[in-house]
């Protein structure tokens, strides 16, 4: 990325929900969301729960849609805004633009692991051995033990599928990474290299967007902290 112009900027974002078993009660989430995040940052969402802030990571990952505003992401061939962009173009931003580390796991039944963790990597052309490597890579730099590479992750411990999970997510070469809670079920040495594996993807440029309710995670990640309180809706209207 070459530009200076930021990787992700968020303006005038709102999100309502309507309540449709409660006779199309509206329930707003959040108003006037705007910040950027540039190439090299770590911004982090901050506020308590129910504050909107694993919403706002989905308007941007395209999974929810957006009442108002703009989400501009910067890629290779211009921006794209995620508030009206086709599922065509979401998809293809996913494949070449934007990563997603989220607190679950969801493996196609009896695929390995070595193959769920490949997958993204294949997806953006990367040969299958050179994908492999890089996957056998990082599933040890998370110290998910080698006798599992060749299961299922479907089976294994909730800290064990994490760390699937976030060597997934950190396989693949991208402009911008949103991380929902990725130490969230991790004990302290894990967490420790989940923070050395942020911080390279800073160093090496990478734009990140993320959620950490573990504070001193969140307090050696971040580059700044966006409140979202200050863009939370607290009266619903019908």
């Amino acid at each position: 990325m070459t530009t200076n112009e930021p990787i992700l900027a968020v303006e005038g974002v709102a999100k309502s929900f309507v309540m449709h078993l409660r006779g199309g009660l509206t329930l707003p989430v959040v108003d006037h969301v705007a910040f950027t995040v540039s190439a090299g940052e770590c911004v982090v969402l901050g506020g308590p729960s129910g504050a909107g802030k694993s919403s706002i990571l989905k308007m941007v990952w395209g999974n929810y849609g957006v009442d108002a505003g703009s989400i501009r992401v910067r890629d290779c061939d211009g921006v794209v805004d995620v508030a009206t962009a086709a599922p065509r173009e979401i998809l293809a931003l996913r494949r070449s633009t934007m990563g997603y580390v989220s607190q679950f796991l969801r493996a196609v039944p009896r695929v390995s692991t070595l193959d769920v963790v490949m997958e993204p990597a294949l997806a953006q052309g990367l040969d299958e051995t050179t994908a492999r490597a890089r996957a056998a890579e990082l599933l040890a730099r998370l110290n998910v033990p080698e006798r599992l590479w060749s299961l299922p992750p479907a089976t294994f411990s909730g800290g064990e599928q994490q760390r699937v999970n976030i060597a997934r997510g950190l396989i693949s070469r991208v402009d911008l990474l949103l991380l929902d809670e990725p130490t969230a079920s991790l004990d302290a040495v894990n967490r420790a290299v989940v923070v050395d594996l942020i911080e390279a993807k800073k160093a090496a440029g990478v734009a990140m967007l993320g959620i950490f309710h573990d504070a001193d995670v969140r307090d050696r990640v971040a580059s700044r902290i966006v409140d979202v309180t200050s863009f939370s809706s607290h009266e619903a209207a019908a």
